[in-house]
C-alpha cells in the first residue's frame, strides 16, 4: 500500500516535472523571440549608455555602470512589468497603441540623430558631467537611468507584443527572463566597451611586442568602435520604429504601406539560397526609410512647438549651459568654487 502510494507520488512528481520542463521550453522560446524583436532598441541602449560615463574618473566608471544596471533592472521588473501585465490582462486593446507610440519615439530619436549628423552638429555639448564629486556622479547616473527607462519601456512592450497569445503567468515569466537577460547583456557590453581603452593601456605596458601592438590597436580603435555602435544603433532604431508603425498601420486597417513593402519583397523571396535574406533586407530598408520619414514629420511638428512653449527654451538653455560647463570641467570665471570631494 505504502509502496503503491509512493509510486503514485513519484509518477505525479514526474508528470509535474514534465509540465514544468515544457513550460520552461515555452518560456525560453518566447524569451528568445521577444528578445530578438527588441534587438534594435537593445543596440541603441548599449550605444547610448557609454556616453554617460565618458569623462568620468576611471575608478568610478564601473560603480556608475553598476548603479545604472540596478536602476534599469528595477525599472523593468518593479514598474514596467507589473504595468504591462495589468494592461494585457484588463485592457489588451491598448497595447498596439502603446507600441505605436513607442515606435514613434524610436523614429523621432533616430531621425533626430540623422538630422544632427547631416547638419554637422556634434554631441560634445551633450557630454555628461565630468566634475568630481558624488553630487555630479549621482546627477549623471540619474539621467542615465531616466533614459534607460524609456528604452526599457520599448523593449518590454515589444517583448509583450510578441508573446501576447501566451497565458498570463507564461507572459510574466517570459518578460522576467527578457528583462534580466537583456539588462545583463546591455550593461555587460557597456562595461566592456567603457573599460576597453584601459585594457588596451594595460596591454601596452607588457613586455610582449604582440600585446603592445594589440593594446595600441584597442586604444586607437575604440573611438571608431563607439562611432560604429552609435551608427548601428541609429539604423536599428529607425528600422524597429518603422516596422512597428508599418505593422501597426496594417493592423488598424491602413494596408497600403504594408502591401507596398511586401510587393517590393516578392521578387527577391524566390531566389535560391539568399532569397529569404534579400527579402528581409528589403523589408528592413523600407522600414528604416519609413521610420526616418515619420521621425522627420514628428520633428517638424515638435521642434517649433517646443520653441513656443514657455518652459521649452529655458530647459534647453539650462541643459546647454550645464553641458558646456561639464565639458569645460571647471567653474565659470568669477564663481565661487565648491570644495571638491
Amino acid at each position: 500500500m505504502v509502496s503503491g502510494g509512493l509510486v503514485a507520488l513519484l509518477d505525479d512528481v514526474a508528470a509535474l516535472a514534465r509540465i514544468a520542463a515544457a513550460s520552461l521550453d515555452d518560456v525560453a522560446a518566447g524569451a528568445a523571440t521577444a528578445g530578438t524583436k527588441a534587438a534594435g532598441v537593445v543596440i541603441d541602449d548599449a550605444a547610448v549608455t557609454p556616453q554617460y560615463v565618458s569623462g568620468a574618473d576611471p575608478s568610478r566608471e564601473l560603480p556608475m555602470i553598476k548603479r545604472i544596471f540596478w536602476g534599469s533592472l528595477r525599472n523593468k521588473l518593479l514598474i514596467i512589468l507589473p504595468a504591462l501585465l495589468l494592461i494585457s490582462a484588463f485592457i489588451p486593446a491598448v497595447i498596439p497603441f502603446i507600441l505605436m507610440l513607442g515606435g514613434t519615439y524610436l523614429c523621432y530619436e533616430g531621425a533626430e540623430k540623422v538630422w544632427h549628423k547631416v547638419r554637422g552638429h556634434h554631441d560634445a555639448e551633450k557630454a555628461p558631467a565630468v566634475e568630481r564629486g558624488p553630487a555630479a556622479e549621482a546627477k549623471v547616473t540619474k539621467g542615465a537611468i531616466t533614459t534607460d527607462f524609456i528604452l526599457s519601456c520599448e523593449i518590454m512592450v515589444i517583448a509583450m507584443n510578441e508573446v501576447a497569445d501566451q497565458s498570463l503567468w507564461v507572459r510574466a515569466l517570459i518578460l522576467v527572463v527578457v528583462a534580466i537577460a537583456i539588462t545583463v547583456l546591455v550593461y555587460g557590453a557597456v562595461a566592456l566597451i567603457v573599460k576597453m581603452d584601459d585594457i588596451g593601456l594595460h596591454l601596452t605596458t607588457k613586455d610582449s611586442a604582440g600585446s603592445k601592438r594589440f593594446g595600441e590597436l584597442l586604444v586607437k580603435g575604440m573611438p571608431a568602435v563607439l562611432a560604429a555602435i552609435t551608427f548601428v544603433g541609429t539604423i536599428a532604431m529607425l528600422w524597429v520604429g518603422g516596422h512597428i508603425m508599418l505593422q501597426g498601420a496594417h493592423d488598424l486597417g491602413w494596408h497600403a504601406p504594408y502591401d507596398v513593402v511586401h510587393l517590393l519583397e516578392s521578387p527577391f523571396s524566390g531566389i535560391a539560397v539568399v532569397g529569404g535574406f534579400l527579402a528581409w533586407l528589403v523589408n528592413t530598408l523600407c522600414s528604416a526609410v519609413l521610420g526616418l520619414v515619420w521621425g522627420l514629420v514628428v520633428m517638424a511638428v515638435l521642434h517649433p512647438l517646443l520653441k513656443v512653449l514657455p518652459f521649452g527654451k529655458k530647459k534647453g538653455e539650462h541643459e546647454e549651459g550645464d553641458a558646456r560647463a561639464a565639458v569645460a570641467g571647471h567653474q565659470p570665471p568669477g564663481g565661487d568654487s565648491e570644495p571638491k570631494s
